[in-house]
Formats: C-alpha cells, sequence, structure tokens
C-alpha cells in the first residue's frame, strides 16, 4: 500500500444461499474461536430477548405487508456474528415454537463500510457480496452506488434491509455513539418509493441492542494487559498485591487505569505540541480549576488531543475541521482514498517512471497523514469518568483494550493489531419495538426543512430506544 492504486470500484451484491449456509454452518465455531495463543476465548453463549418481535416483522414481511429495515447496535467487530446468530438461530427456533412457518434464509442485505475489504483480506469482499452486502462510501456527501442500490433493494429485494446507525464503533458496550442520519433517510425513501409506486405495505425500523458480558471476570488477565501497556509507555509496572490492603480491587484497577491513561495523554500531549505545533491548553492550568474534577480535566484533555490529532491530518489535506469528531475522520478516510486510489489511475499507470514515482510519495505521505485519525477513531466515546461512574470489570476490560488499540497502532501501523482476549463472554441480543415511518411521512413531505427536522425527530428516537435495551 505504498503505491498509488486503481480507484475503488463499488462491489455490487450478488446474494448467494449456498455461501449464507456456509457461514451459518460455521458460525458456532466462528463465534467461539477467537485466537489467542490457540486457545478459544470468544464468546461461548448469546442471549435473546424479543424475538418474536422479529419473527412477527418476517412473516408480515414474507406475507408482503411490510418492509423493515434492522438498525442494530455497533460497538465492536463481534456484532455481526451475533445478528447472523440472531437471524440464523433465534428467529427460526421462536417460529417454530410459535407454530409459524417462515421461508428460508432469514436474512437481511446489510450495509456496510466500503473500508473494511481494504483493512482484511481481499477475498473478504467477494464474501460479503455474497453474502448480499451493500458497500458504502461513508466520507462522500452521498454516495450514489451505494445509496441507490439500497434504496431499490429496500423496496422490492426478497429481504429486509440491515444497517448500524453508530456508523463505526466505539468500543463501549454501554454507550451508544451519535448516530448517523442514514437510517431515517432510507426509511423515508422507502415509503416515498412505495407511495409512488402504489403500494400499501408499512415501513418499520426496528432497533436491537447488543451488550456484552464477561461469564467469568479474570482480574488477573487484566492485571497482565495493564502490565503489558505500562512496560509498553514506559511506566513502572505497578504489581499486583497478594490482598488489596485498605482498598478494593476496583479502586486500586481505577488508580492504576487512570494513571496509565494520564502518562499517555501526557506523552501525546508532548508529541503533537513538539512536533506538529498544535496549541494544546497546559494540564496544570485545567487542573488548576478547582470547580473541575480530575474526570473532567481528563475528558478536556482528551478531546482537546483529539481535536489537534485531526487538525494534523485536516491540514495536509485541506480540510475544514467541521462537524462531529466522527464525521471529520470520516471526510479524512475518504480524503486519503483520493490521494490513494486514482481516478486518473490509467494515466498515471502510462506515465514517466518519475511521475509515478512522485505519486507514489503522495500515497506514502498520505499513509503517514492518516494515521493520526486512525488514533482518534479509537477514542471517539472515551470520557474519564465512564469506569468511575460504574467500576465493573467490563468497563475496566473496554477502557484497557482501547489504550491497547493506541499503543499497538503506534508500534505497528501496518496492519490492525489483534486484541488480546480477557474471557470467555457473553452477548446479549434484545430486539426494541418497531418504529412505524407511516405516521411520520406526513410531517416529513411537508416542505424540505420539515423533513430535516423529522429525520432528526426519528434519529434521537432511536438513539433513544437503543439506550433503553442497554441500560
Amino acid at each position: 500500500m505504498f503505491r498509488i492504486q486503481p480507484p475503488l470500484e463499488f462491489i455490487p451484491p450478488k446474494f448467494n444461499p449456498l455461501v449464507l449456509r456456509l457461514v451459518h454452518l460455521s458460525l458456532p465455531l466462528l463465534l467461539r474461536v477467537r485466537l489467542l495463543r490457540g486457545l478459544p476465548v470468544g464468546i461461548t453463549r448469546l442471549e435473546t430477548k424479543n424475538v418474536e418481535v422479529l419473527v412477527e416483522l418476517y412473516r408480515q414481511f414474507q406475507a408482503g405487508k411490510i418492509r423493515f429495515l434492522i438498525a442494530f447496535r455497533h460497538c465492536e467487530a463481534d456484532d455481526p456474528l451475533c445478528g447472523l446468530y440472531l437471524l440464523s438461530k433465534a428467529v427460526p427456533q421462536v417460529a417454530h415454537q410459535q407454530g409459524i412457518a417462515l421461508q428460508t434464509p432469514i436474512h437481511a442485505h446489510c450495509l456496510y463500510d466500503r473500508g473494511i475489504p481494504l483493512w482484511t483480506k481481499h477475498w473478504f469482499g467477494w464474501l460479503l457480496s455474497c453474502l448480499g452486502a451493500i458497500p458504502v462510501r461513508r466520507g462522500r456527501r452521498l454516495d450514489w452506488a451505494g445509496m441507490r442500490t439500497a434504496r431499490e433493494l429496500f423496496i422490492n429485494g426478497k429481504l429486509p434491509m440491515a444497517l448500524a446507525p453508530e456508523g463505526a464503533t466505539n468500543g463501549h458496550s454501554e454507550i451508544v455513539s451519535p448516530l448517523e442520519s442514514g437510517v431515517a433517510q432510507l426509511g423515508f425513501w422507502c415509503v416515498e418509493d412505495l407511495i409512488k409506486a402504489k403500494r400499501s405495505e408499512q415501513v418499520f425500523i426496528v432497533p436491537i441492542g447488543i451488550k456484552y458480558r464477561y461469564l467469568k471476570p479474570s482480574w488477573r488477565k487484566l492485571d497482565w494487559l495493564l502490565s503489558q501497556l505500562e512496560v509498553d509507555s514506559g511506566l513502572p509496572v505497578k504489581p499486583l498485591p497478594g490482598k488489596y490492603v485498605g482498598i478494593d480491587k476496583e479502586t486500586f484497577y481505577y488508580q492504576r487505569l487512570r494513571r496509565l491513561g494520564e502518562h499517555l495523554l501526557s506523552t501525546m500531549e508532548k508529541f503533537y505540541s513538539q512536533y506538529y505545533d498544535q496549541k494544546l491548553p497546559k494540564a496544570t492550568a485545567i487542573d488548576g480549576d478547582k470547580s473541575v474534577s480530575p474526570e473532567e480535566v481528563i475528558t478536556t484533555r482528551l478531546q482537546a488531543v483529539l481535536n489537534g490529532a485531526l487538525q494534523v491530518a485536516e491540514e495536509y489535506f485541506g480540510l475544514p475541521g467541521k462537524g462531529t469528531v466522527i464525521k471529520r475522520c470520516r471526510q479524512l478516510e475518504e480524503a486519503s482514498w483520493t490521494y490513494i486510489y486514482r481516478e486518473d489511475w490509467s494515466q498515471l499507470h502510462n506515465s514517466s517512471v518519475m511521475e509515478r514515482s512522485l505519486a507514489d510519495w503522495i500515497v506514502q505521505e498520505t499513509i503517514c497523514r492518516i494515521q493520526h485519525m486512525r488514533l482518534v477513531e479509537s477514542f471517539v466515546a472515551v470520557t474519564g469518568d465512564y469506569i468511575l461512574e460504574k467500576p465493573t470489570f467490563e468497563r475496566f476490560a473496554e477502557t484497557a483494550l482501547i489504550l491497547f488499540d493506541l499503543i499497538a497502532h503506534i508500534k505497528n501501523t501496518s496492519k490492525i493489531p489483534r486484541r488480546p482476549r480477557l474471557g470467555q463472554r457473553c452477548a446479549k441480543l434484545t430486539v426494541g419495538e418497531p418504529i412505524l415511518l407511516n405516521d411520520r411521512f406526513g410531517d416529513y413531505q411537508e416542505n424540505r426543512q420539515a423533513a430535516k427536522q423529522e429525520i432528526t425527530n426519528l434519529t434521537q428516537d432511536l438513539h433513544r430506544a437503543l439506550e433503553q435495551m442497554i441500560s
């Protein structure tokens, strides 16, 4: 990836039931085996709630009465496997128990980030296509190829739609990131298209929450991970006492994790101030404000570093740096792709050696600059009080793994680092109450301003529904 590449092509969905069947057969192994030193330490239990709601939606969908979209939480990389389990195992089981005969396969067309096949193996794009998935370039103002395909399948496809409204993972099982408006817009487009086609189906969005927990929290594995992070960051290892003298283990690990986090934060502040001339607020000045809690100080400093990291990349690509952190990350990703995956590929490919070499220089510089954005991606939902407000093992583990991502990425930017696993986990999937869009369409179609407001209202309602399912 240090040379110019041909332009990114749209990967059309080509649903193949046989490939889906093979994935379903391998799903138990995929869920269970997440290799760490050869041991199966992945998801060993899945729990579901309110699956009968999804069964009824599929029954009505297959009867031609409704169209619907599954809006699922996306906090980490295991979410799609859990979603496949829900559709391939839980829904057919509950349907059988209720005496409802559903047509197989029980599946959905899922929208995914076009960058996923770039970060994984090349064959993964082919696999996603065979599963009926639709690639979308999130950084574009509107990806016409992806959205046209999704819009057509939503109204005429033999399967419902599925989409993660958060847009990207945040590493937190108990924090829902701000939602993107694409789910609401796609839903209203479907209502509009059905009306134009003089069809009577109703359109629903059904939220699905995903929450993880460790079956047997292993504080010693957490201790091992923190020790590795302390060594990598240059801190002396804080040994695990035989007994927690004077404090409980939660307080001990909170103090240790906070010490590590503050050290890494100071290191990154120095890095961006010294080498990129970023004007970051002085930590001593923030700490001096007695009205601000230590946790708020950490949050303020972290947000300043994240903003500085994004500005380093935005200055190179000539971007204005406006919008949310997530939106800025997507804009930077799209800008980097235009420098690497060249639309003028054929012209450059036939140009002189010198011209091609200069283009390769740009690629190398681009890859270096975009690493700043990659660091920010992992911290979009991190705050200073996430652990303090609820000091569970899960929150300790999530935060420690995010710090692992930071250090591992700095150590090796050529590939996505494989996270260590801290124990066997259980995933709980909750099907929420479907949201009917037809009742909202009257306000949506009044005018452009009303449509924008109704999209915002629907997005906010969906966000609340996802939060309630993981609270």
